[in-house]
């Protein structure tokens, strides 16, 4: 192997198949890959959830994770939003000529362990070379698959008044942790990524309440954006109360000093539920018993006032509405 990658690497010849044997074959060997078929076959029964994905985050790492373990867990929370068992994934990878093979292999080192943890397999997937000045270094796309569960009836258009809306854990580490790594900022603290497959969380939840109305991951536009959606989907008012979020002093101090609202700022390791009032206690017991879920709480409720409609009992007593974000916040954050 070179220790860059080449135009060659993507070319269908001897050194593409090597880098495929020797990086990709190596990290995610499993029977359906090693076929090197045009496709992986597999038989399902019962229900599906599909998802496709793509990941342009820029710088390619950043404290606590990288474009790889954020493009499986970026898919394998999709699946598990929908109340699925997330199975199998497919890679696809554009690689600018030039990238550090070095850099290449830990990135589908991190791949390979996020998937092993998230219990999914890298079924199929494809690579291809572009010239220097093209690809910001990699970027990566994917798509899953997954079984629902039985039972399992789960759509951001089903939240009802008196439903409690429930958080795993802080908000904005994941946009502060990359605009950190990228401008080259400090903030007073350990801000790393949020990042991580929500599957098993998920599983937990379902298990302590499988009548949970929504599962939604609040990435791109943060929680505020996800739940005016919920909200307009399902025609209610949400109402928060601030106290009740949960925000990391470093990631306050973040947004505070940059502008930003944590509301609005992206994450990559946390879910928003709505769930009957009657099963909120189960739930977040359930949550919190979970690695991914110890900062479990509950943020809110939905209202029959104001359909579609999000609002914040601050701190000072006052309300104010939380719109759906407009323009750009932070881009290329995932």
């Amino acid at each position: 192997m070179t220790e860059r990658i080449l135009l060659t690497h993507g070319s269908g010849g001897k050194t593409a198949h090597r880098l495929i044997e020797e990086v990709f074959l190596a990290a995610f060997d499993n029977p359906m890959l090693a076929a090197m078929e045009d496709s992986a076959t597999a038989e399902f029964s019962g229900r599906l959830a599909f998802t496709t994905d793509g990941f342009v985050v820029h710088p390619l790492f950043f404290p606590g994770g990288d474009i790889g373990k954020l493009a499986v867990c970026g898919t394998v929370n999709d699946l598990a939003m929908s109340g699925a068992v997330p199975l199998y994934l497919s890679l696809g990878l554009i690689i600018e000529e030039g990238l550090p093979v070095a850099d290449l292999r830990r990135i589908i080192d991190s791949i390979a362990a996020t998937a092993r943890e998230a219990e999914v397999s890298i079924v199929t997937g494809d690579t291809k070379v572009v010239h220097r000045g093209k690809a910001d270094g990699l970027f990566v796309t994917t798509a899953g698959v997954g079984r629902v569960r039985d039972g399992v009836s789960i759509s951001s258009a089903s939240a009802a008044p008196g439903d409690k809306i429930l958080l795993n854990g802080t908000i904005g580490d994941h946009g502060v942790a990359v605009v950190s790594q990228r401008e080259g900022l400090t903030f007073g603290g350990d801000v790393r990524t949020d990042c991580a497959p929500l599957g098993g969380l998920v599983a937990a939840m379902l298990e302590a309440a499988p009548g949970i109305r929504c599962l939604r991951d609040p990435t791109r536009g943060g929680v505020a954006t996800t739940l005016n959606e919920i909200a307009d989907r399902s025609a209610v008012g949400i109402r928060l109360v601030e106290d009740a979020l949960p925000i990391r002093p470093a990631v306050a101090g973040a947004c505070e000093m940059l502008g930003f609202d944590p509301l609005y700022v992206a994450n990559e390791g946390k879910v928003v539920a709505v769930v009957p009032a009657d099963r909120a206690d189960a739930v977040l017991a359930a949550m919190r018993s979970h690695p991914y879920g110890r900062e479990a709480a509950v943020i809110g409720e939905v209202t029959g006032d104001d359909p579609g409609r999000v609002t914040l009992r601050t701190r000072l007593g006052t309300t104010r509405i939380v719109e759906m974000l407009t323009g750009d916040l932070l881009p290329r954050i995932c």
